[in-house]
């Protein structure tokens, strides 16, 4: 037999170890009748593994290491994108990145410190850069000398002092681990300057040489984990993505494994970096945002979120039932930047007062964003977050339960409210009065108290300023055959190149009139780039429109500021009555030299001035 056949031969039967050893563990750990079928056993399990990321909603991301010490910038020049990926942007051989270890001295580093500084944010969990792409671990690995301890001047495992900071102070400690790309390695992704030859690469000697490894050293060695963020999955097999959960668990039957490990495996889902899903929750899901542009610490990058963002954006992940993972990146000696500490010391503030509107929520009744702000609930609770003050009184469309109190979360000052139900035009509203000024310059929460379950018209409803939102997620699709047309995680139509593919909506409205009729798209990331000159045709309530989608003005959305929208003005229609209507969107032509076609955002009738 040859000796690549006896080292497949081995990872077989060591990937049927892991699985019967996680079988073992986990029905000894837990006390579960071993003659439940194996899919309701892990069920069980994953429920259990849930129940604290489900209530914590808001966690620390810290990416450190390395790449903190050049901070962007290499042989003095400033290397453009992310400061964590600079070894990769600037195309560093593995022996000059290797030289940046003796340089790295985070004397400043101190545990306490940032775990103290997460806790006081509100954030119930932290998740650190245990390996990321560049190979280096920054706790001490016997697997690799490439690591913190063995390979710089600091000679500590900050990891450890982690540990012990995060177990005193009650927090969650995670870990980040970088299970595909390493540009350290030959047999590993990412590296195509230092080792060209991809025939030459072994990804599975990597997986179970390096990966696997080091895996269960921060299993082992750190205490109770509370999950593992994989990431970039890039070539890996759903078998290798299953292996690699397989043996988390095997280790550590209450940690969670990221969606990042690959393939669906995972025990929740990752939005992509910076992105607030939106639409129908399938899964717990979480996504992770940078407080300025970047990662890793990258000294020009002072693109910092206000406050304001930040609670916005923490409060979005909530009312759709997912956790908002906020990051900071720590300078090469060790210290967080003040003006992280700036945000996080507001955020907590914040958090002190409205804690319970977002700990523990569950997601907004209404599948849409509404024109003040955003909703998260608690059974016999809704959490009205109110980000645009209105003058005297604040009026919600399509609630049907019955309110028996409403009040100001921050010093309980309870509100005058009236609810109406018209059940023959299957109309509900409920006006709350309110102060003149907001409690609160970020987000302001009013409590409504319900009898039972909230109950709610989840139809796309006329707004109380008269507006009419129609999201591209909430549409229905129609096409023939295979359909190109898909929707992101922020529900912006991609891959929308084909003018036989058309949506439509249905819609009700209250207060008839004449309205603008606009389309809004969506620019790439980092507004890079866009693609117009879409001839479309819109049915509006029996009203013919034509028009182009062209660049009439631009707006940055809040929840994801990376991606400006673009406002196409197509025209007006009058509608006399009030009722339910319908509205279709029907390309005549699409261009699509760039490969994006028309990334729809929403359809918007606004009040005609």
């Amino acid at each position: 037999m040859q000796v690549r056949d006896t080292m497949r031969l081995s990872r077989i039967l060591a990937a049927i170890l892991i699985s019967l050893a996680f079988i073992a563990a986990v029905v000894g750990a837990q006390n579960i009748d071993p003659v439940k079928t194996r899919s309701t056993l892990a069920d069980e399990l994953k429920e259990k593994r849930l129940r604290w990321f489900r209530e914590a909603r808001f966690g620390m991301f810290i990416h450190w290491g390395l790449y903190a010490v050049p901070a962007g910038e290499w042989r003095g020049k400033l290397i453009p994108g992310l400061g964590e990926w600079i070894m990769n942007r600037a195309k560093i051989p593995v022996a000059e990145y290797e030289q940046l270890a003796p340089q790295f001295n985070p004397v400043k580093f101190d545990a306490e410190e940032i775990v103290s500084l997460a806790k006081n944010a509100g954030m119930k969990y932290i998740v650190i850069t245990s390996k990321h792409h560049d190979g280096f671990a920054m706790y001490h690995s016997k697997v690799s000398k490439f690591n913190i301890v063995d390979a710089t001047p600091f000679k500590r495992d900050p990891l450890k002092e982690l540990a012990a900071a995060a177990q005193k102070a009650g927090i969650k400690l995670c870990f980040y681990y970088s299970q595909t790309q390493d540009w350290h390695e030959p047999d590993a992704v990412g590296n195509d300057w230092d080792f060209k030859d991809e025939s030459k690469k072994d990804f599975a000697k990597y997986l179970e040489e390096k990966v696997k490894p080091q895996v269960r050293e921060i299993l082992t060695d750190y205490g109770p984990i509370g999950l593992i963020w994989f990431d970039t999955p890039r070539n890996m097999t759903k078998a290798q993505s299953q292996e690699l959960v397989d043996l988390v668990h095997s280790i550590q039957p209450d940690c969670l494994v990221s969606g990042r490990v690959g393939n669906g495996v995972g025990d929740y889902d990752s939005a992509g970096d910076n992105q607030i899903s939106v639409g129908k929750v399938r899964r717990d899901w979480e996504t992770p945002v940078t407080m300025n542009d970047t990662w890793g610490f990258k000294r020009d990058d002072t693109n910092w979120k206000p406050t304001s963002i930040l609670i916005r954006q923490m409060v979005q992940v909530a009312s759709r039932g997912g956790n908002y993972l906020l990051n900071i990146g720590p300078t090469a000696e060790g210290t967080v930047p003040q003006p992280i500490v700036d945000r996080l010391t507001e955020v907590g503030r914040w958090i002190k007062v409205n804690s319970q509107a977002v700990y523990g929520t569950g997601p907004s009744p209404f599948p849409y964003e509404l024109p003040w702000g955003i909703i998260t609930t608690k059974p016999g609770k809704i959490y009205l977050h109110v980000f645009e003050w209105p003058q005297k009184e604040l009026i919600l469309y399509g609630l049907k339960s019955r309110v028996k109190n409403a009040y100001l979360l921050s010093g309980k000052t309870k509100l005058k409210f009236t609810q109406m139900d018209d059940p023959a035009k299957d109309h509900y509203s409920i006006s709350v009065k309110v102060p003149a000024a907001a409690p609160d310059k970020n987000d302001s929460v009013i409590v409504l108290e319900t009898g039972g379950d909230v109950v709610a018209d989840t139809t796309l409803l006329q707004q109380p300023d008269q507006s009419i939102t129609l999201p591209a997620f909430l549409s229905n699709v129609h096409a023939t055959g295979e359909t190109g047309l898909r929707f992101d995680s922020r529900g912006v139509a991609e891959r929308w190149l084909n003018k036989d593919e058309w949506v439509d909506w249905e819609f009700k409205v209250s207060n008839p009139g004449t309205f603008d009729v606009v389309v809004l798209t969506s620019e790439q990331k980092y507004g890079r780039d866009w693609e117009g000159g879409h001839e479309v045709s819109l049915d509006v309530a029996g009203h013919k429109l034509k028009g182009m989608v062209e660049n009439n003005g631009k707006k940055v959305p809040a929840a994801n500021p990376y991606w400006p929208y673009v406002i196409s003005k197509i025209g007006s229609v009058t509608i006399d009555k009030a009722g339910k209507y319908s509205l279709s969107l029907k390309p005549d032509s699409i261009r699509s030299e760039k490969k994006l076609g028309l990334t729809l955002v929403s359809v918007k009738l606004v009040p005609a001035k």
